[in-house]
C-alpha cells in the first residue's frame, strides 16, 4: 500500500465520500461515529481506519494505518526503526518533526505533509496521514468532487 503524501494511501484519496471508498474496497468491517459525529470506517484486512468529517460533507480527511505493506517513497515503514525511516525521508527533504512522548509510545509529526509516525520501543507501529489545510485555512481536497 503506497503512501501518497498530501493525497492519501493506495486508492484512498482525501476528499472521497463514503460511497467512493465502498466502491473500491467494499463495506467496512466496522462503521461508527466518533464523539464529534464524524463517520469512521475500519477495514481489518487493510489495517486502516478512515475518518469522514461531518463538517466537510463527510469527505475522507484522515487515515490511520498499521499494515506491514505500507510503503513511503518505496520503503516499508512498519516495524522499522524510526531512525532508519527518518534517514530515508531526509533524502526527500522531509526533516522537520515534532516529537511527543506518552507511556512507551512516541509520535513523530511532520506538519508540512501532515503525517505522524507512532513508535513503540523505537520501531514504527502506526502511521497517520491527514488532508492538508491550505493558506486559506481550508482543506485541500485531492479527490474531484461531483457536483
Amino acid at each position: 500500500m503506497k503512501i501518497n503524501p498530501k493525497n492519501g494511501i493506495d486508492k484512498l484519496i482525501f476528499g472521497m465520500k463514503e460511497n467512493d471508498v465502498i466502491a473500491i474496497y467494499g463495506k467496512p468491517d466496522r462503521n461508527y461515529k466518533d464523539e464529534d459525529d464524524n463517520v469512521i470506517f475500519a477495514y481489518n484486512k487493510l489495517k486502516v481506519r478512515l475518518t469522514f468529517y461531518v463538517e466537510e460533507e463527510f469527505k475522507l480527511g484522515y487515515i490511520v494505518a498499521s499494515s506491514k505493506d505500507l510503503e513511503l517513497f518505496g520503503n516499508k515503514i512498519i516495524d522499522r526503526k524510526i531512525s532508519d525511516v527518518k534517514k530515508d525521508l531526509t533524502a526527500k527533504s522531509i526533516t522537520k518533526f515534532t516529537q511527543e512522548e506518552f507511556d512507551t509510545f512516541e509520535n513523530y509529526f511532520n506538519e508540512e505533509n501532515w503525517i505522524i509516525f507512532q513508535t513503540e520501543f523505537d520501531e514504527v507501529v502506526k502511521f497517520e496521514i491527514g488532508a492538508i489545510i491550505n493558506q486559506k485555512d481550508e482543506f485541500d481536497w485531492k479527490f474531484p468532487s461531483k457536483k
